[in-house]
């Protein structure tokens, strides 16, 4: 779903923390900025340490996914759909971002194998994705998050580039209460829209080359007809301009996008 060079994580040297400050380590890290702890893979990966993994059974075998929960329960549920790049710390780092918010946030696992971090791979893992095996693992993730103690029975989906395609897929295949997408493929069947049960916010980039205002706009259009809410926002930025590790993040517009999709989220899920 995206032929682009979505980002790569700087190479900086390993940031090492005593044993007897770990906790301390990541308890402050969870005060951080979201931006500064995505943008560094160190402490990406101390803020992926507030999940767990967890997993169940699909059509096509075990799925695996990192957990993030809140500690006032129960909570809405918000259901994490990585790039093309696989679910590495940084999606597992926002998924423990949103628990922070108050949300039962699940970073799900389409590809079944570690992450990667060269485009190559992974446009090859993204182009080995079987789109009915996706559907059947969302819709059973958010099943089980809906059934969760720690929920309340409401639920979102949010993803990013390849993963912003499936939110708004898995939102038709399972209707949830708030989509959110970023930069993801739109073009769907129109027949399909009625199964949408919540409305979609999605953000975009005016030099993206691919998720373009063509795509979008008939989108919209299709949304409209179907009597379904959609909202775009659009930023003088490219494609990945939310991901920190990327050379097109565009900060002032992230966090824009960022607070608009928080707002939206507390009013649709709360």
């Amino acid at each position: 779903m995206c032929d682009l060079n979505c980002g790569r994580a700087p190479q900086l040297p390993p940031m090492k923390v005593p044993r007897a400050d770990r906790r301390r380590f990541i308890a402050g890290v969870a005060r951080l900025p979201l931006a500064a702890v995505l943008a560094l893979p160190q402490l990406a990966r101390a803020a992926a340490a507030r999940t767990e993994s967890v997993s169940i059974e699909t059509a096509n075998g075990r799925a695996t996914a990192a957990l993030a929960l809140p500690e006032t329960r129960p909570a809405p549920a918000i259901l994490l759909i990585h790039e093309w790049w696989g679910l590495n710390e940084q999606i597992k780092a926002v998924a423990a971002e949103f628990a922070e918010l108050g949300y039962v946030a699940l970073a799900v696992d389409l590809y079944g194998r570690p992450p990667v971090t060269d485009a190559a791979s992974a446009r090859k893992l993204m182009r080995q994705v079987d789109a009915a095996a996706a559907a059947d693992t969302l819709t059973r993730w958010l099943g089980w998050l809906r059934a969760h103690p720690a929920g309340n029975g409401k639920a979102g989906t949010i993803g990013w580039c390849f993963g912003g395609g499936w939110s708004l897929n898995a939102s038709l295949a399972a209707p949830v209460d708030a989509t959110v997408i970023y930069y993801g493929n739109v073009r769907v069947d129109a027949a399909k829209l009625p199964a949408l049960a919540g409305p979609v916010l999605g953000h975009f980039a005016e030099r993206d080359k691919w998720i373009n205002r063509e795509m979008v706009d008939e989108f919209a259009r299709a949304m409209k007809s179907a009597g379904k809410t959609f909202r775009a926002h659009w930023y003088e930025a490219d494609h990945a301009f939310a991901n920190p590790s990327s050379a097109r993040y565009d900060a002032p517009d992230a966090a824009l996008a960022w607070r608009r999709t928080t707002e939206f989220l507390r009013a649709q899920l709360r």
